[in-house]
């Protein structure tokens, strides 16, 4: 498993292109759950999160059994935890949920590979 991490427009989705060219990758903004618990590689794997907390699902459990499925898999994820800290607090335990759901992915993973500016830093394993 591989779980590509940083900031918004951070160049992941780049990364990924240049260096896997033949992945195909599930978009969590807009997929089925079903499509999304199938998918080798889900991109905007923070707005699958978002929809999951809103369906009411459990977003932590569904990402267990998505690594415990997808041994191979690859996660693009989002940093949803800087900035301000949001009043609403759905918006807070949405964040919470995202970083844990995070946590999972790494702890899965073999490669864990944080993109700032288009430049990737391996956090765990190798950069491919």
């Amino acid at each position: 498993m591989m779980l590509l991490t940083g900031g918004a427009y951070q160049g992941k989705t780049a990364y990924l292109l240049k260096n896997l060219p033949d992945i195909v990758c599930t978009d969590g903004e807009t997929c089925s759950f079903s499509e999304a618990e199938h998918a080798q590689c889900i991109n905007h794997y923070h707005a699958l999160i978002r929809r999951l907390f809103e369906a009411q699902e459990d977003p932590a459990a569904w990402t267990a059994r998505y690594c415990d499925a997808h041994p191979d898999g690859i996660i693009l994820l989002n940093e949803t935890g800087c900035g301000i800290i949001p009043l609403d607090s759905a918006e807070r335990r949405l964040r919470e949920l995202t970083g844990i759901c995070g946590c999972i992915v790494a702890e899965h993973a073999q490669t864990v590979i944080r993109i700032t500016c288009g430049i990737p830093s391996a956090i765990k394993g190798d950069l491919p």
